[in-house]
């Protein structure tokens, strides 16, 4: 997570995993309650997650950044198992950039599952097939369920003669949000 700004903060959240305060600006009570979410409720530890993960990639020649807002990284074998999407708004609308990202992130494999929330809600989407898997936090597996679930996944990168394709479609869906988060 990025250093706060400096000086006072007005409209700033403390960081449920750094203790750290946070500018309080689009999605971030969303993210900070799908955090107290995952450890509370999911039996998730804060060593677990990851927030402001680094997406880097080249698309026609120049270097594209952005962000993952929480990763989830499968303690046992050290997979990043789970990528999701904090928004402000209709899921729905944020499924396919989340989607992307995680099948982007990584060139060695997809990220096997990817969610979009905003909170309080959840979409749960399976990154091999992009088939929903659920609707509602409750969707989101536990810890143990992801575990076995990872278990049972075949880890594989995404095609390579569709890469491109999917690079272009995450830049396109991050880039027309950025400036519909309010903040």
């Amino acid at each position: 997570m990025s250093a706060p700004p400096a000086g006072p903060c007005a409209d700033c959240l403390q960081d449920y995993l750094s203790g750290r305060p946070v500018p309080n600006r689009g999605a971030e009570a969303n993210r900070q309650a799908i955090l107290r979410y995952l450890v509370g409720a999911k039996g998730y530890t804060p060593d677990d997650l990851r927030t402001d993960v680094r997406l880097q990639t080249q698309i026609d020649g120049q270097t594209y950044a952005s962000t993952i807002d929480v990763l989830v990284i499968e303690a046992t074998r050290g997979i990043w198992a789970l990528a999701i999407k904090c928004v402000a708004g209709s899921l729905g609308s944020w499924e396919r950039e989340a989607l992307a990202a995680a099948r982007i992130l990584r060139l060695d494999y997809q990220i096997p599952l990817c969610a979009v929330s905003d909170g309080k809600d959840a979409v749960v989407l399976d990154t091999l097939t992009g088939r929903k898997m659920g609707a509602g936090r409750e969707s989101i597996p536990n810890r143990r369920d992801l575990e076995r679930l990872l278990g049972e996944t075949a880890l594989k990168p995404y095609p390579p003669e569709r890469l491109e394709r999917e690079k272009l479609i995450f830049r396109t869906y991050d880039v027309m949000n950025i400036h519909r988060q309010p903040g």
